[in-house]
């Protein structure tokens, strides 16, 4: 199975010593490869790539804003001569790191870690930026608050509510604030999985655990993570429709 690549980073010489690595592994289809993050964005869209080797830092935006404009994000493998930012790699959750001068071995060892992820996970339809497709549960996106970031699973995040302008994500034991408003992700979002509850709230069905009778005819879910979730009496008979109680 091919693997379709593209490779980012503003050093020309970074980019040909890498593509002459990977020329071992014939799995890894180089289909472009992009000198700053514009231009990146513009072939991640183009060609919807299963992996980005992304150099953090670059002149304008850093890869971290690239991430951040994505919509869905596709396997991510660092590349970088700044070992200060390691911590912070990690603390995305990325899917590898590599200093810059790339050991043949650490590339080896990050090629088989993705044979293993991909083998165990069902695929993931890439990156496509185009706005009417809709996001599944499967997709992964990018989230960033403040200076931590991470890679998500849409299926590992149970809610979101609004506050203000800004949405707060609920994964694991994390909530941090995006600038999207619910209305701007519930488009976005496959309503067989995300039910928008209220006003105030978009919920993962498959994060629900118990199902109570409410006040004036609503519900109240109480989801896996612990919150109480009140179900709006408009919205109780979607509700009802969907899950046919």
């Amino acid at each position: 199975m091919s693997i379709r690549t593209i490779i980012i980073d503003d050093e020309r010489l970074a980019r040909n010593e890498l593509k002459k690595l990977l020329q071992e592994f014939s799995e890894i289809e180089i289909i472009d490869e992009a000198a700053n993050v514009n231009e990146g964005l513009e072939k991640i869209e183009q060609h919807s790539p299963d992996l980005i080797f992304l150099d953090i830092q670059m002149p304008g935006k850093t890869g971290f804003d690239l991430l951040e404009e994505l919509e869905r994000s596709p396997r991510v493998i660092f590349t970088t001569a700044y070992d200060e930012y390691a911590l912070k790699a990690f603390e995305v959750n990325a899917f590898d790191y590599l200093l810059k001068p790339v050991e043949p071995r650490r590339l080896y060892d990050a090629i088989q870690k993705l044979h293993y992820e991909e083998s165990k996970e069902p695929s993931s339809s890439g990156v496509i930026i185009n706005r009417n497709t809709l996001l599944g549960e499967n997709d992964q996106v990018f989230v960033k608050d403040g200076e931590r970031c991470w890679f998500v699973k849409l299926n590992e995040i149970r809610l979101f509510e609004s506050v203000g302008n800004y949405a707060k994500v609920f994964f694991a034991g994390n909530k941090p604030l995006i600038l999207k408003s619910l209305n701007a992700l519930e488009e976005r979002l496959d309503d067989k999985v995300f039910f928008r509850a209220n006003r105030k709230h978009i919920i993962n069905m498959r994060w629900i655990d118990k199902i109570e009778p409410y006040f004036n005819g609503g519900l109240l879910l109480e989801l896996k993570g612990g919150e109480k979730i009140e179900v709006s009496r408009r919205q109780t008979v979607k509700f009802k429709e969907m899950m046919s109680l």
